[in-house]
């Protein structure tokens, strides 16, 4: 079961103004379940997405890129699960483009004003007869309070669906924002197999949306690792309808800027920690800060290394509080980053919790194996490198491997 991750039924997602869901059984993969989904915008709302950087993008990657060049006028998403339509050359690219030219004559708008998604299986072709005629019914049963089948729809090797809401209050406007993401595994940095659609009803310029994505996404779906994998498909999108009818934002300076931005970046975290926190056989959840690097790309580098270390990730699954392996992950890091190469390891400290583990190049003379066996008793582990050499920080959020990891990839074609 997914980390200390709150059950979706037990969580409010209300509507955002100018947003409309529905859903289909199309039985992609598999049958009696829902797999997919489209998401309907109103006229006048912005859009703005990151993807992944997998130079084997998936074909509905390339597709959304283009279109969001072509129309700043996006008026629909469609996501499909059970098939990645990643490795299917030129008729992977046309399976995507009918795809949205059949959901474009539905609604009755302009075929690039549609952003296809696709997640699941690598080198195989969409049963495009399953996903059109799922297209009818999905829309259908479009509604504004549908966000939890959406959750639903969008899963793959998922355990649980993945939701979030919050609010505030703008120019005296109570502004709303919903989202859902999906994601278990192949999950790593830029992006991982993780789709993320969060909606907000507040009214923001299309640039400036555009640099809001990006920089949440660089503090949110960029900071978390399962297994080291980069995926294909891996997508995040904002919708700002505009629908909540505050001032419209236009700049970093307008005071209402930090609050929404704010509000999207909690959002955002909370998304994508929910990926970790069902990350394929995980049992535990896990927090890498780095403290007092030179750069953030410093702090990021060693981040990484350590949470996407199998060898680190085994011994948490075992409760193993095994110094050396963080260490050595630590030690390695300017492999990818170069700045690390005149890292003097006698100045780091190292914290399991708030318990001093490691300092001046070996093990801490405070330490004892029975406090560290303690810290690796529980579900959620913090582990915090201070390397005394600067100013600038990051944090990476990861999990444990366990033994489940490796039968769920097993038989996951199977």
């Amino acid at each position: 079961m997914p980390v200390n991750l709150p059950s979706i039924e037990k969580q409010i997602l209300p509507p955002v103004q100018g947003v409309r869901l529905g859903w289909a059984e199309a039985n992609i993969k598999q049958t009696n379940r829902k797999d997919l989904l489209v998401i309907e915008v109103a006229d006048g709302s912005k859009v703005s997405g990151v993807f992944t950087q997998n130079r084997f993008c998936a074909a509905p990657v390339d597709v959304c890129k283009k279109h969001l060049i072509e129309s700043r006028q996006i008026k629909a998403l469609v996501i499909n699960t059970g098939n990645a339509n990643a490795g299917t050359g030129e008729q992977g690219m046309q399976d995507a483009l009918t795809t949205c030219e059949q959901l474009a004559t539905l609604l009755n708008v302009p075929v690039n004003a549609i952003l296809p998604f696709s997640t699941g299986v690598i080198l195989e072709h969409l049963p495009m007869d399953k996903l059109l005629a799922g297209l009818h019914p999905a829309v259908a049963r479009l509604t504004e309070d549908a966000w939890k089948p959406a959750a639903w729809a969008i899963m793959t090797t998922d355990v649980a669906p993945k939701a979030y809401a919050t609010s505030c209050v703008l120019n005296s406007k109570t502004i709303q924002i919903t989202g859902i993401s999906k994601g278990a595994g192949m999950i790593h940095p830029n992006m991982a197999t993780m789709l993320g659609f969060i909606a907000t009803d507040a009214a923001i310029s299309q640039p400036l949306l555009d640099k809001i994505t990006k920089h949440i996404s660089d503090l949110s779906f960029n900071c978390i690792s399962i297994d080291g994998d980069t995926s294909t498909n891996d997508s995040f999108i904002i919708i700002a309808t505009g629908k909540a009818g505050n001032t419209e934002i236009t700049s970093e300076k307008d005071p209402a800027y930090k609050v929404i931005f704010e509000e999207l970046l909690k959002s955002a975290q909370y998304l994508a920690k929910a990926i970790v926190r069902d990350g394929e056989g995980a049992t535990k959840f896990i927090t890498v800060n780095v403290e007092e690097a030179n750069t953030n790309e410093e702090a990021k580098a060693i981040g990484y290394a350590i949470a996407k270390s199998p060898l680190v990730k085994t011994a948490m699954f075992a409760s193993d509080p095994n110094l050396g392996r963080v260490l050595a992950a630590i030690g390695y890091a300017s492999r990818d980053c170069k700045s690390l190469e005149d890292l003097d390891v006698n100045t780091i400290q190292l914290y399991f919790g708030e318990v001093l583990v490691a300092e001046h190049g070996g093990r801490a003379n405070t330490y004892t194996e029975s406090a560290g066996q303690k810290l690796m008793e529980h579900s959620e582990i913090d582990i915090t490198v201070k390397l005394n050499r600067g100013h600038e920080k990051a944090t990476i959020w990861s999990c444990d491997f366990s033994y489940d990891y490796v039968r769920i990839n097993a038989e996951y074609r199977t």
